[in-house]
């Protein structure tokens, strides 16, 4: 009853940018923490970034400075701006969402996207 919906993804050149959106629907009471993982062919999942509900944001290494999350809470919608792509970039990428359901249950949630490529060519 709760969906993401990734959409922004794309192929590009190196050093191109593009625009990651992920909105959240459905049966939400309040969502804390949201956030983007990847996944490129060989290597697991990694976070690239998260953003609490205050703004609070955290990034991996290896794209701080070059991308920026940030959240519309009035949507339940997280975004990633990837300035800068590297081939280093390309993997799948995932929307995550940290959902409280219902206002008197104490259970978190996550949920995620199923996930948009981003291919940065050479």
């Amino acid at each position: 009853q709760v969906q993401l919906a990734e959409s922004g993804g794309g192929l590009v050149q190196a050093g191109g940018s593009l625009r990651l959106s992920c909105a959240a629907s459905g049966s939400i009471f309040s969502i804390n923490g949201m956030g983007w993982y990847r996944q490129a062919p060989g290597k697991q999942r990694e976070l690239v970034a998260t953003s609490t509900s205050g703004g609070t944001t955290t990034y991996a290494d290896s794209v701080k400075g070059r991308f920026t999350i940030s959240r519309d809470n009035a949507k339940n919608t997280v975004y990633l701006q990837m300035n800068s792509l590297e081939p280093e970039d390309t993997a799948v990428y995932y929307c995550s969402a940290d959902v409280k359901r219902r206002a008197w249950s104490l259970q978190l949630s996550q949920y995620w996207g199923p996930g948009t490529q981003v291919t940065v060519s050479s």
